[in-house]
């Protein structure tokens, strides 16, 4: 029971601490306000003694104004903190650039502190009394004030204007209070000159400038500055009648004041516009607005605009009548009312949209601007009434009045001579049968049902019209319009449009787009740049002159033909035609185009597209993607640097003429036979997998084309021995791949090729043995450092003989050798044949098991790759071989290999993964960092305690799946290696 009473008590207690905080705000933001007004008046419904009422908000605080209590009260609320720290710092930016070069920059005010508040007889105000001097009393903090710092505006001798923050580490002493507690008042200053701060004041928001201004007598002199209350913007907010009112007295030079969301805002706009005289705008909404305040308009001469949004208006029954001799601009939206009648001899522009009137009487002999949309109640009568009132009236929108008819377009057109911008969408009743406007510029015909071809000749006789918009009007069939003026034309969602015949010199943009039915466009313009018919399935024809269009994109438009070609050439009216989109084009087949303005060509997707003929001096893109059926090609001449015909599988024929063109790639082009390049800067070229590619042709590229540096003729199994002679023509050439091919003979590419630095013979599976003597035995290709001879039928003897001899190989690539069975590269002077002393110095070492004598020198090999080498079964280097370079070796994949033995000093990546027949393993590698020994199943642990003991920088060890290595080894690893950080494996206890 004690325990519910006091659970109960705790509810209580909270649900008071909630309305106390509740009522809390409240009275803050009207203290707020109070102060900011420099009067501490009693708010209503508070008590009036103001010492009373600040105590009940501020609790403990102290009530002195520049204390430091105060200060921190207010200053701590983060969202004012954080609104004036933004502003300030916008401020002094801006200040920054206004006062480098001031020549009468003043230093700014120290201000002083004032640590009382002197009350008024009455009781009702306080004020604190200014200072001797030209220096007002009072506190500007920012943060509260036991941070120890102070923010100073240097002057122009101290970095120009800057703000800097120095740390302080005590306050201002204080006369009437004992030494003790002026040690512990440590007050933060920030002394801003007067026009600084009502710079940072102008970035604030009234309601922030209340908060600003309730901070000390500084600010709070600042923040009534009447600049800043011009305009009363109090949307949405809670003030109070007195407070408004208090306002309007103070600041009479108001005038621009917003009170939308306000409760009672008619009252409070009533008084706003009885005391500010200089009231110009008004805007009011989300309430109930009466006659009363309809009738006191008239107070406000100087009233020029006034807003009314989502209220609702008079009483329901009664007319609502404004009348006001100065008011120019009038907008009523979304209000409730019944009727509603205008006498206003000076208004300009009215909106009535989306109000719910049935009726609308106009007496506004000066209107330019009636918007009438959506008013769904008022009736095709109304609005005829309305508009030919109105004889000057120049816009008039009437979108989705669907009551609208031709015969009040005509009346409206009869009355209105000056109507220039019409906007009828929504109205299915429209047809502009017999409707003339001759001044029309700008008219918008959305959704309308009744515009057919025959009202474009309603249309034409707007020789004025500059913008037409056609949308969604499903009964038209085409446009033919010859408007000198027309600038912008929009078709959209036109289901049967199957014509389009547009003649203007000033026509500059067209949109076309969802009509499925358009067969035939025909566009004359001076103006327009670019085009954009995308997704029009039914172009098949398409004629333009326009000389300065630079932009065309007809993707998707499948049932364009070839005649389409001679649009985009020299002499087809496009002149000055830069980029061309003719993706998905699906009925071309032969394109051919002859432009010397063409700059970007995008055929992608052209699938039925056999034969391509460009002669584009200029051209710098092409976009083939796709093109799979492309046989004939013909680039001749063109401006490219790079060329992909990759993609092209069925290209027979080749013919290309560019003087920049760098990089080409021919790969997967199977059946080409006859290339004939003309590319004299031609860098690159990739012909890989060109089967039929003969030598004929591969001499004639060698020779117009001397730069090459990289040839690529993997798997061009038709270049011969002819075909290698001729690259001596190539004289920088470095990369040379020879891959998948049937050679035998490499004697050519060694006589043509010196300079070559790398060479891939990967897969040449008819190569033996004497087809590399010239390499190791005659020094052919001295500066030769890759070597890729993976999956070759290379001997063990030529392999051992390159490794010993070719001693500037830098990366060597044996992957899947299967004649290779052992590296042994080791040093030995008691071994010597007849001819091997004959042919080689006293210095020299053994390789492999036949033990052959080759030189001893220093080898610069970094990489060797022995990956998936079926038979190899030893691997040894020892130090004695000089690999002093290796830094990575991988015989992943070796299935057969059993023993290791490397003493390499370089060496820091050796994978060894997937070698299931390794038992000894022997290493004196002291840089090795990262060794994989991933599903070696037979190793062991001391086998691998005993490989990494000397190797002391290990740090990634991988023993996944490895059987015979257990949990329990772990930590004798890592005391044999201390370096070692990771260890990879799913060990068994």
């Amino acid at each position: 029971m004690a325990a519910k009473c006091h659970q109960k008590e705790m509810v209580d207690v909270d649900t008071e601490v909630e309305e106390e905080k509740e009522v809390s705000e409240d009275e803050a933001e009207s203290l707020e306000l109070e102060l900011s007004l420099g009067r501490w008046g009693s708010v209503a419904g508070s008590p009036s003694n103001p010492a009373r009422s600040m105590e009940r908000w501020l609790g403990s605080f102290d009530l002195t104004v520049g204390s430091s209590s105060l200060v921190e009260t207010f200053m701590c609320r983060s969202e004012l903190r954080n609104v004036l720290q933004t502003s300030l710092e916008a401020g002094i930016k801006h200040a920054d650039s206004g006062l480098d070069g001031c020549r009468d920059y003043k230093r700014p005010k120290v201000l002083g502190f004032t640590p009382t508040m002197h009350h008024t007889s009455s009781g009702n105000e306080a004020s604190v009394p200014p200072a001797s001097g030209d220096h007002v009393n009072s506190q500007a903090s920012l943060f509260p004030s036991d941070t120890g710092s102070s923010w100073k505006c240097r002057d122009q001798d101290d970095g120009g204007g800057k703000m800097s923050m120095n740390s302080n580490a005590g306050g201002d002493d204080d006369e009437n209070e004992p030494s003790a507690s002026k040690a512990e008042d440590i007050e933060i200053r920030m002394d801003l000159t007067e026009d600084l701060l009502h710079l940072v004041f102008s970035f604030l928001s009234l309601k922030d400038l209340c908060k600003a201004g309730a901070t000390c007598k500084q600010w709070q002199i600042a923040s009534v500055h009447e600049d800043f209350w011009r305009c009363l913007n109090f949307e949405d907010t809670g003030i109070s009648q007195n407070n408004f009112e208090a306002i309007c007295h103070r600041y009479p030079n108001a005038n621009e004041v917003n009170l939308s969301g306000v409760y009672n805002s008619d009252m409070l706009a009533m008084e706003a516009m009885a005391s500010l005289r200089l009231l110009e705008t008004l805007t009011l909404g989300k309430g109930q607005l009466g006659d009363n305040f309809f009738h006191a308009l008239t107070d406000c001469p100087a009233l020029n605009k006034l807003s009314i949004c989502d209220a609702s208006l008079g009483n329901g029954i009664q007319e609502i009548a404004i009348y006001h001799d100065r008011l120019r601009e009038l907008d009523i939206l979304k209000c409730r009312v019944l009727r509603i009648s205008v006498r206003c001899p000076q208004l300009q522009t009215l909106s009535l949209r989306r109000t719910s009137m049935a009726h609308v009487v106009l007496i506004c002999p000066q209107l330019h601007e009636l918007d009438l949309s959506s008013c769904h109640k008022l009736s095709d009568a109304g609005i005829r009434s309305a508009a030919t009132s109105c004889p000057l009236l120049a816009s008039l929108d009437m979108s989705s009045c669907s009551c609208v008819s031709d015969e009040t377009l005509r009346e409206i057109a009869f009355a209105c001579p000056n109507l220039c911008v019409l906007d009828a969408s929504y109205c299915p009743n429209v047809a502009l049968e017999a409707v003339r406007l001759p001044m029309l510029i700008d008219l918008k015909l959305h959704s309308c049902e009744g515009i057919t071809s025959t009202s474009m000749s309603a249309v034409s006789y707007s020789r004025m019209l500059e913008s037409l918009q056609l949308v969604n009007c499903g009964l038209l069939t085409s446009v033919s319009l010859d408007l000198p003026h027309l600038r912008n034309i929009s078709l959209v969602h036109c289901r049967k449009f199957v014509d389009l015949d547009l003649r203007s010199s000033v026509l500059s943009c067209i949109k076309v787009s969802n009509c499925s039915a358009l067969i035939r466009i025909n566009i004359t313009s001076h103006a327009l740049q670019k085009l954009v018919l995308q997704k029009q399935e039914s172009l098949s024809t398409l004629l333009l002159q326009c000389p300065n269009l630079q932009e065309v994109d007809l993707s998707d438009c499948e049932s364009l033909t070839n005649a389409i070609c001679e649009v985009f050439s020299n002499g087809g009216g496009c002149s000055l035609l830069r980029t061309l989109v003719l993706d998905n084009c699906e009925s071309l087949t032969a394109v051919g185009l002859t432009s010397s303005s063409l700059v970007n060509l995008s055929l992608v997707g052209c699938r039925a597209m056999t034969v391509l003929d460009l002669s584009c001096p200029n051209l710098l893109t092409v976009n083939l993607d796709g093109c799979d059926h492309l046989e004939r090609a013909s680039f001749c001449p063109v401006g490219l640097e790079s060329l992909n015909l990759g993609i092209c599988p069925k290209l027979s024929a080749l013919r290309i003429e560019a003087p920049k063109m760098a990089v080409l790639e021919l790969k997967g082009c199977g059946i080409l036979a006859q290339a004939s390049l003309s590319c004299p800067s031609l860098m690159s070229l990739d012909a890989s997998f060109c089967r039929q590619l003969l030598d004929d042709s591969l001499a004639r590229a060698s020779a117009s084309c001397p730069l090459i540096k990289s040839l690529v003729l993997s798997s061009c199994l038709s270049i011969g021995v002819a075909g290698l002679s001729s690259l001596r023509s190539l004289k920088y050439l470095i990369l040379l791949d020879l891959s998948y091919t049937f050679l035998t003979n490499l004697q050519p590419v060694f006589d043509s090729c010196p300079q070559l630095t790398i060479l891939k013979l990967s897969a040449c599976k008819f190569l033996t043995d004497s087809s590399l003597d010239a390499l190791y035995k005659e020094g052919a290709l001295p500066a030769l450092c890759e070597l890729d001879l993976s999956y070759s039928s290379i001997g063990q003897s030529a392999i051992l003989g390159l490794l010993a001899c070719c001693a500037n190989l830098v990366n060597v690539n044996l992957n899947g050798c299967s004649n290779m069975h052992d590296l042994v590269w080791c040093s030995s002077d008691s071994h010597h044949s007849d001819m091997a002393v004959d042919i080689y110095p006293s210095n020299s070492v053994f390789m492999g098991s036949e033990e052959q004598v080759f030189r001893k020198t220093d080898h610069l090999l970094e990489i060797l790759n022995c990956i998936g080498c079926p038979n190899i079964k030893k691997v040894a280097i020892t130090s004695s071989a000089c690999c002093f370079h290796l830094s990575k070796l991988n015989l992943n994949l070796s299935a057969n290999l059993k023993e290791v033995d490397l003493a390499c000093f370089n060496l820091n990546s050796l994978n060894l993964s997937n070698c299931c027949s390794l038992e000894i393993l022997k290493l004196d590698c002291p840089r090795l960092t990262n060794l994989q020994l991933l599903a070696c199943t037979i190793l062991s642990e001391e086998a691998v305690e005993v490989a990494i003991s000397r190797c002391k920088m290990l740090e990634t060890l991988n023993i996944h799946s490895c059987p015979k290595i257990h949990a329990a080894c772990l930590d004798k690893l890592r005391v044999v290696c201390p370096r070692l950080k990771r260890i990879q494996g799913s060990l068994t206890a």
